[in-house]
Formats: structure tokens, C-alpha cells, sequence
């Protein structure tokens, strides 16, 4: 093990790493592309350009993209060949920044969403970087990134959410669910409902800030919220199940209220009324990151400063962690959310030599 540092501008941290045969800076990840789990590897390691910062990652979440992406199903445009550096979302510390970045300094805690987060260092896009409280773990700032972009963006940027909005969340104990619950409860909701298949996952629900849960195995969807909301509805729907649950919810929503499609655990595939579609003038919608710019991910995660890391810093938003796992048991944490027994985020942590 050497250490070693970098001679080309601008970087200025000497940075861990073992050097192969042939003189090149390589690092323990974990690939995919290449079978139907990610294989340990050693590689390059990456180098920040204009633009982007290189992290050196202690802690990295998992998520249902990962393993969709092992299945060749989800496709983002990051990906850019077959074989890829696998992960999405990163906890670590800043070793370079590329030209042109001011936005954080060599040193700096932060997370981030990108890909290439399962390995020792990770380059992001500066702008797709979010600066880390000091009271967070690296394990809870792993879990954050994914989950603060997707739900604050559905919510607020696409749903219209505006403070007193009553809110319903499908798959309140899916990881970002939780991260849902809270969101909502920290930006001032008057209610929020949330969903769940087992009745031992109701007092998580309540923990992260639920007002009503509903166990949609054992209940009626439609009848708990319009009596929770007296007759009414909620304003926003935030749907990470899909399947006939998603239409379901419609005649749970208020009249122009918005529906928004997050997930499609439960199928891709639903029934819709037509009739309660227009007689509510729901606005409904569908989301997800993989089509999105690197300039729209950038502004996606520039909505999310002050308000909701201010909520982080408090405590009023925190990431609910199912299991932790290290580098070498990787497999493990991917059946462990294949296993669909979690509740909240899985992480790895990134045990640098």
C-alpha cells in the first residue's frame, strides 16, 4: 500500500491506493454488467474533471436500481456501457476537485447520487454533491441522497405540495417511503397517511411521523383516507408501489388534487376509473431520475438547500437503516433487499485499507 500524490492540477490530498504491475493507481469496486450480482474487482481509479469532484467514499446505500440494473431493466443515461461501476448514492470525504469547482474544498463531508458509488473513490458531478451536516454518520448520510432527491422532487417540485397539504404515502416502509413521511411532516403537511402490507411495520410508520396508517392487505385504502380527511382526500399521493394500488388512490384524492408515481414494486401494469379521473381533475403524474440531465439532477438537488438539509441537521428527516454490510458482503446485502423483508435503506460501508 502506497500512498500517493496526484501531480496533475488541481488536486492537492495524497490519496490511499494500491498500484498495479504497470505503475496505475488501482481500487477495490464492485462491477456489474458481467453476471446476475456485482464481482469485486480492481480498477482504475477514476479522475475528476472540469466540473466534478472526486470522493473518497466510506459508505454507500442500495437501492432497487442497483438490482434492477443487475437485471438489465433499468437503463440510467449515466450508464454509458455494459460493464459499469455499480451503486448510486455515496457518503465520503472530497480528495479533488476538478477545474471550475468552488462549490465544496478538499476535506469536505458530503453525499451525493451518481453512479460508480461502490468502490473506494467515486467522481461526481459538483453540482450533484450536497454538503453534510456534521451530526450525520457516514452510514445515515448514505442513505439520504437518493431518497431527499426522489421524494423532495415529487412532492414539492412536481406534486405542488404547499405547507397544510395533507399527503398519502404508498409504501410508507419501502426506504423511501420514509424518508417521504418525514419530508412531508418537516415542510409543514396537516396530515399524512401511509401504507403498509404487515401489521408489525405500523409502529415504524408512526415513528417516521404517520398520522393515519392503513395495512392495504387487511383494509380499504379509499375508506381510511376520506375518513381521515373527512370525506375530502388528500392533496398529494406519492405512489412507490404502482399496480392497482395506483388507481386505487384516486378515489382517495381530493378534487384537483395530483398523484404521483415514484415506484413500481407492485407491477407496471393498473386499471384506471376514467370517471374519477375527471370528475376529481386529478393531475396525475410519473417520475423517475433515469432519463433525467445531469443539469436537471443538478437542479433537483440544488432545490433541496437550505430547507430540507436544514431538517437533516435537526433530526426532523433521518434515514431509517434496515442492515449494514461491508464491502466483502455485498451478495448478501443485494438478497437481503431482493428478500423484500426490509425495512428501511441497506448499506454498505467502504472499509478503506
Amino acid at each position: 500500500m502506497t500512498n500517493l500524490t496526484t501531480t496533475t492540477p488541481p488536486y492537492n490530498l495524497l490519496v490511499d491506493e494500491q498500484v498495479s504491475e504497470n505503475g496505475v493507481s488501482v481500487m477495490r469496486a464492485l462491477v456489474g454488467g458481467v453476471g446476475p450480482d456485482w464481482e469485486p474487482r480492481e480498477i482504475a481509479v477514476p479522475v475528476a474533471g472540469a466540473g466534478q469532484v472526486l470522493i473518497r467514499v466510506q459508505a454507500a446505500g442500495i437501492n432497487r436500481a442497483d438490482l434492477y440494473m443487475l437485471e438489465g431493466s433499468y437503463n440510467p443515461n449515466s450508464k454509458t456501457s455494459a460493464v459499469f461501476t455499480a451503486g448510486l448514492e455515496l457518503a465520503g470525504e472530497v480528495a479533488a476537485v476538478g477545474d471550475g469547482v468552488t462549490s465544496v474544498r478538499v476535506g469536505d463531508r458530503v453525499c451525493g447520487a451518481g453512479l460508480g458509488a461502490f468502490a473506494e473513490y467515486a467522481v461526481l458531478d459538483a453540482r450533484h454533491v450536497i454538503a453534510l451536516p456534521a451530526s450525520l454518520s457516514w452510514i445515515d448520510a448514505a442513505a439520504l441522497p437518493v431518497g431527499l432527491a426522489t421524494e423532495h422532487d415529487a412532492l414539492v417540485t412536481q406534486g405542488g405540495f404547499t405547507t397544510g397539504a395533507s399527503v398519502l404515502v404508498i409504501g410508507g416502509t419501502t426506504a423511501i417511503g420514509l424518508i417521504a413521511i418525514q419530508l412531508a411532516k418537516a415542510l409543514g403537511a396537516s396530515m399524512v397517511a401511509a401504507t403498509t402490507t404487515s401489521a408489525d411495520k405500523t409502529s415504524v410508520l408512526t415513528a417516521a411521523g404517520a398520522d393515519v396508517v392503513v395495512n392495504t392487505r387487511t383494509g380499504d385504502l379509499v375508506d381510511a383516507v376520506t375518513t381521515a380527511t373527512g370525506g375530502a382526500g388528500v392533496d398529494v399521493v406519492l405512489d412507490h408501489i404502482g399496480g392497482q394500488l395506483f388507481a386505487d388512490a384516486f378515489a382517495a384524492t381530493s378534487l384537483k388534487g395530483t398523484v404521483v408515481n415514484i415506484g413500481r414494486l407492485g407491477g407496471a401494469q393498473s386499471t384506471i376509473d376514467l370517471n374519477t379521473l375527471s370528475f376529481r381533475r386529478l393531475r396525475v403524474l410519473g417520475t423517475t431520475f433515469s432519463v433525467r440531465t445531469a443539469d436537471e439532477m443538478a437542479a433537483v438537488c440544488a432545490a433541496l438547500q437550505p430547507e430540507v438539509m436544514a431538517a437533516v441537521d435537526d433530526g426532523r428527516i433521518h434515514p431509517v437503516i434496515d442492515q449494514v454490510f461491508g464491502f466483502d458482503d455485498a451478495r448478501k446485502a443485494a438478497d437481503r433487499l431482493r428478500s423484500n423483508a426490509t425495512t428501511g435503506k441497506t448499506v454498505l460501508t467502504m472499509e478503506h485499507p
